[in-house]
C-alpha cells in the first residue's frame, strides 16, 4: 500500500509549493509513470482522500500516465480569490 504514502507526499510536496498565501487549490496534477511499479487507481484514490482534508479541503486529483517510471506533481490549479466573476 505504498499508493498512500506516496499520496501523502504529493500532498506535502504541493502544499509546500503552494505557501500561505494562497486562497485554495483545487486540482492537483501529477504525472504517474507507466513503468513507476504503482497503480495510478489507487494513488487516484488515496490523493482524493488525502486532498479532501485541511488544507486541501477537496481539491481534485488529475493523473496521467506518461511512458517511464518518474512520479511528478506537474501543476496545481488554484482559486484566485482577486480574480473578477466571470
Amino acid at each position: 500500500m505504498h499508493e498512500l504514502s506516496l499520496a501523502m507526499e504529493i500532498g506535502r510536496i504541493a502544499e509546500e509549493k503552494l505557501g500561505p498565501s494562497v486562497a485554495r487549490c483545487v486540482a492537483v496534477g501529477v504525472d504517474v509513470g507507466a513503468e513507476s511499479g504503482v497503480e495510478p487507481s489507487a494513488l487516484e484514490f488515496c490523493l482524493g482522500a488525502v486532498l479532501s482534508q485541511p488544507p486541501w479541503s477537496g481539491a481534485r486529483p488529475v493523473l496521467s500516465t506518461p511512458p517511464g517510471d518518474d512520479i511528478h506533481v506537474t501543476w496545481l490549479e488554484i482559486e484566485d480569490d482577486d480574480r473578477p466573476p466571470d
